[in-house]
């Protein structure tokens, strides 16, 4: 049965800020020890990290998801996950303890309750947690944001049981 694709872009304008407010901070803190100390090694530690953040502000600015009636397709800039749905074993909304929640946005690993997790997010929007039957890699679980978590879950749940 072929169902209609789900497809939906979503951005936070209080991530891209605070990517923002980072790198500015390290641009500035670096040209301050420039000034006091020279072109040494934190001051192009600062610059590096103040580099990296502005990335971030470009890569990280928007999340795509896309659910077929094959796999679910995540992509942040040029970082991208693909899973089919023969390979997922559950999905349910993300109860992540806080500081697993709150501790990074954009793609990043984490071990979460023993289960190596990467995770596509942005800090202020609702997450959903997909589970592998079998590891990608080293990773078992997958979590993104959306803005739609009760449709994305309705989806995909009628996608796993429809295997």
């Amino acid at each position: 049965m072929i169902t209609e694709p789900y497809f939906e872009k979503t951005r936070s304008n209080k991530t891209t800020a605070l990517f923002v407010l980072l790198s500015l901070v390290f641009f500035l803190l670096s040209a301050w020890r420039v000034s006091v100390v020279g072109f040494v090694f934190f001051p192009i530690l600062c610059l590096f990290l103040g580099v990296l953040f502005l990335l971030y502000v470009v890569n990280y600015r928007t999340l795509q998801i896309e659910i077929s009636d094959r796999f679910l397709r995540l992509k942040f800039g040029l970082v991208g996950w693909k899973i089919d749905f023969e390979n997922i074993e559950s999905c349910s909304l993300d109860a992540s303890p806080a500081i697993i929640k709150y501790g990074g946005a954009g793609v990043h690993f984490a071990f979460v309750t023993r289960i190596y997790r990467v995770f596509f997010n942005f800090l202020e929007y609702p997450r959903v947690l997909i589970n592998f039957k079998r590891k990608k890699g080293l990773v078992q679980g997958l979590v993104f944001t959306t803005k739609q978590p009760d449709q994305v879950l309705e989806i995909m749940q009628n996608r796993i049981n429809q295997l």
